[in-house]
Order: structure tokens, then sequence, then C-alpha cells
């Protein structure tokens, strides 16, 4: 029980800090570096738990993907560096807290919802000892909740090709392939063959022709 509990204090303290340090740093770049430092800390808090598949999900999806692409649009705007106090994060967290009424003067400790004992009866059935949680997961996402699964996959396929509709602009400067043109050349449309004398190269007048 003492290893778990060091991992647990050690995987939550790094969590924590990095968090803090995400709000607090004045670069850009350090702040997502410490977002990735943050996941990579939540991914070990929940093999602790025994999910192994949500640590699965923050690693590959979160830091291999998203933190990344955060890294890389950040290094490629070239986003200037702030240099402005540690607790101005902090302070600009709390003017956003207190406009939450849950969080203002007089409602604390009272939130705007409430558990039904509904809730409770909602619970799957317990899942087998020799199955393991990614494929109980698994099992029960492409067997009970497989229309939902095809549904979620079908929105995020039409947001992504109205992302690309929207941002797809044609540009007369830009050359673009036509298989078809590309098909259909012949020989002749190819390649010409000059007779060139010997000692003379093609004249000035034939540039113009090469070149097109």
């Amino acid at each position: 029980m003492i290893l778990p509990a060091l991992f647990f204090y050690l995987f939550a303290g790094v969590c924590v800090a990095s968090a803090a340090m995400v709000i607090t740093s004045r670069n850009p770049v350090h702040s997502v570096l410490f977002l990735i430092l943050a996941f990579v800390n939540a991914a070990g808090l929940f093999i602790l738990l025994g999910a192994e598949f949500l640590a699965m999900i923050l690693i590959v999806v979160y830091v291999g993907a998203v933190a990344v692409l955060f890294l890389f649009v950040i290094m490629m705007l070239v986003v200037p560096v702030r240099h402005h106090d540690a607790g101005r994060g902090f302070r600009r967290i709390a003017r956003g807290l207190s406009r939450i009424p849950a969080f203002r003067h007089g409602d604390r400790g009272r939130l705007p919802w409430t558990l039904t004992p509904a809730v409770t009866k909602s619970i799957t059935a317990a899942i087998p000892g020799e199955v393991s949680n990614t494929e109980a997961l698994g099992l029960v996402l492409y067997t009970k909740y497989i229309h939902y699964f095809q549904l979620a996959g079908m929105v995020l396929l039409v947001a992504m090709i109205g992302a690309i509709v929207l941002t797809l602009r044609h540009r007369e400067s830009v050359k673009r392939q036509d298989i078809n043109v590309q098909n259909a050349r012949t020989p002749e449309m190819a390649m010409r063959v000059r007779q060139v004398a010997s000692g003379q190269g093609l004249q000035d007048a034939d540039a113009a022709e090469w070149v097109k």
C-alpha cells in the first residue's frame, strides 16, 4: 500500500504543479510543455485507478495530437512573450469564478444541480473479473451503444468535411494536376525533335516555345 500511495502523491503533486505553471508561465511554448507534463501525470493517475484505456487516450490523443498541435501553432505564429506577474493568471480565474452564481458570496455550498436516486439505478452490470477494462469498454461500446457510436462518427465526419469545404480556396496562380489531361498526352505533345546545326544552340526566338 505504501508504493501506490507514493506514486499517487508523486503524480498528483506534479500534475497540480504543472497545471499551475501552465497558467503562470510567461512563455506560451513553456505553457504547452507544462500542459503535456500535466497530461502525462494525469495518465499515471488513471493507471493507478485501473483505467488504462483513459490513460492511453490521454497519451495518444491529448499529448500526441492536441498538445503537439498547440505547440506547432504557437511556434508557427510566433506568439510574443508577455511579461506579467505570476499572480495575474490566478486573478483572472478568480474573477471568472466570481461571476458564476454558485461561487458568489452567499451562494457557496449550494450548487444549481443535484443527483437524483435514479442515477444510481442506471449503472450497468458489474464487469467480470477475467475481462480487462479496455475489453469491457469495447464490448459495451460496440454492442449496446453501437448506434450512438456510429452517430458520433457521422457527426465528426460531417464536421470534418464542412471544415475542409469552408477553408478550401482555389487559387489561379497554383498549378494543379489534371489526370485526364495527363492521360491524354501523346508523344507529339510531350516532346519535339529539333534539328540543331553543329556548333549552334537554340535561337533566342525559340526560348518562349521551349519554356512553354
